[in-house]
């Protein structure tokens, strides 16, 4: 791996992006911001924000804080000793949907490794109030490995989110580098032990991509996940966020990632949504829908 003090590498013109506020980006914004709520658009300074929250006007929140327990080499989230949970964030999170009058909406989190559920029920308290004040909005969450524990996947498992997610962000060689106090078979068993608890649940994992991995390595990803029979993949390409971070080792073309998604489809993937600019939750919510056709598509024909 490249060290952080070498030059870094020249961003290509397929990452530039055109940012265009306007009304909407505003709106949400100030809602945001009014409501006392955090999102991982901003803390991780997403390239696509403008395009979300102005276009598409959606947000991804950010759950129990703003600072993180775990300092991971690719996170711009800050790390350090958090404060205990807001019993009303959940309340306030499910209100400002409603205002918003999203029709999906994700939930992630900063890792708590200072909780004994991981932070687990604080996630699925939000689901429930959403589900009860915006009953018609579809919730995805995106939680950290919550330590493998089975009984904290199973608080988050038991609120019925309509996708489950956990990310192993990298190659399983990458993983000890790259994500801190993280192991990759740890990521794999909280995808596993989702599918145990609720064989109907659906399961997602991203991956970045630009960390000094090989094309086999992500192959070989690909197969861990579809061996714990995750649903929806998403593949994108790492952006370092500053240079403290670590350095990009590659820009992967639009090319590539259309070869790599081609490779994750034929690999039973129901949905893999594949570019240099896709996040976690890019377009969660047509993904969704597309994930839901695509679904019914498969069911239909087997």
């Amino acid at each position: 791996m490249a060290d952080n003090d070498t030059e870094p590498l020249r961003k290509p013109d397929w990452l530039r992006v055109r940012l265009s506020g306007g009304k909407e980006f505003s709106e949400i914004r100030e809602l945001v911001h009014g409501q006392k709520l955090h999102t991982v658009c901003e803390e991780a300074m997403c390239p696509n924000i403008h395009e979300c929250w102005g276009k598409h006007k959606t947000a991804t929140f950010m759950i129990l804080g703003e600072t993180c327990t775990r300092r991971c080499r690719f996170c711009a989230v800050k790390t350090g000793l958090p404060s205990p949970p807001d019993p009303d964030e959940p309340r306030r999170v499910a209100e400002s949907v409603a205002t918003m009058k999203l029709e999906h909406v994700v939930i992630t989190m900063v890792t708590r490794d200072d909780l004994s559920d991981g932070g687990a029920t604080a996630v699925a308290d939000t689901v429930r109030a959403i589900r009860e004040l915006a009953p018609d909005c579809s919730v995805e969450v995106l939680v950290s490995d919550l330590m493998g524990d089975r009984d904290s996947i199973r608080i988050v498992t038991e609120s019925l989110p309509a996708i489950n997610s956990h990310n192993i962000e990298t190659v399983r060689r990458l993983t000890q580098r790259i994500r801190s106090r993280s192991d990759h078979d740890r990521s794999l068993s909280y995808l596993r032990i989702v599918k145990e608890l609720d064989s109907e649940a659906t399961t997602k994992s991203s991956l970045m991509l630009g960390l000094g991995e090989t094309k086999e390595e992500i192959l070989e990803a690909l197969h861990d996940l579809r061996g714990v029979d995750v649903d929806v993949v998403n593949l994108g390409q790492y952006l370092q966020p500053t240079k403290a971070h670590a350095p990009v080792e590659k820009f992967w073309t639009p090319e590539e990632f259309v070869e790599l998604k081609e490779e994750a489809l034929s690999r039973g993937f129901i949905y893999c949504e594949s570019g240099p600019l896709v996040r976690s939750s890019y377009h969660a919510g047509s993904q969704y829908a597309a994930f839901l056709k695509q679904a019914r598509d498969r069911r239909g024909t087997s």
